[in-house]
């Protein structure tokens, strides 16, 4: 008669055969068997770390410029090199969330054109978190035609709006942006910027709440 497959006769000994695949090897190093494998974690980056990271690799130019406040500086911030670049819209959008995290406001826009992408990354940023938030563009002057609107958008006035700007020296944009927002019959709740570059001293002055998501100290210039 053949045996059992699971059973081996030799001599007076019976011995069990493995599972196959199942084939136990024997620890051979020191101390006792490990019973468990530990892997490393590694810490997530903030949205704001690596938006911070994307300004200096990409915005900060160097060289002899001429800013719209008309002061002479020796780099400039093109905060459009970010802001429009798909791989970091989206954590803009967030950041300006967060940094403005304290304000109640329904609309956000500013002065065009450094206004509009910060303005347009916060709405999608928000609609990724459930909620409604509208854009708008200031126009720099009365538009001649059409509908002859100089803040184009939804409807402004009778609500809260935020005042936004991509990067600002003496807040001279973005509180023309103020001035006609306030025209329109909208209540300015406060001003916002990516960068500052030093208007806070001037808007806060004015008695307008100022956030920065960033100083100029943190761009390492």
């Amino acid at each position: 008669m053949t045996p059992p497959a699971s059973v081996s006769r030799g001599g007076d000994r019976t011995r069990r055969r493995r599972p196959a695949g199942r084939l136990r090897v024997p620890w051979r190093g020191r101390g006792p068997q490990p019973t468990a494998r530990v892997t490393a974690k590694i810490p997530a980056v903030s949205d704001r770390d690596e938006l911070l990271d994307a300004i200096r690799a990409n915005a900060v130019i160097r060289g002899d410029f001429v800013l719209s406040s008309g002061q002479r500086a020796s780099w400039y911030v093109d905060l459009r090199r970010v802001l429009l670049a798909g791989r970091f819209a989206p954590a803009a959008g967030r950041v300006m969330l967060e940094t403005t995290a304290g304000l109640s406001y329904e609309a956000v826009g500013g002065l065009t054109i450094g206004a509009d992408p910060v303005a347009g990354a916060m709405m999608h940023a928000a609609a990724g978190q459930g909620r409604i938030l509208d854009a708008f563009v200031v126009r720099k002057g009365e538009k001649s035609h059409g509908l002859q609107r100089r803040i184009e958008g939804p409807d402004v006035a009778g609500r809260r709006v935020l005042a936004v700007e991509d990067t600002s020296t003496t807040g001279s944009s973005v509180l023309t942006a103020v001035e006609a927002l306030r025209e329109a019959g909208a209540e300015v709740v406060g001003v916002a910027v990516l960068v500052d570059r030093g208007a806070r001293e001037r808007i806060a002055g004015l008695g307008l709440p100022y956030r920065a998501a960033y100083e100029q100290s943190d761009l390492g210039v």
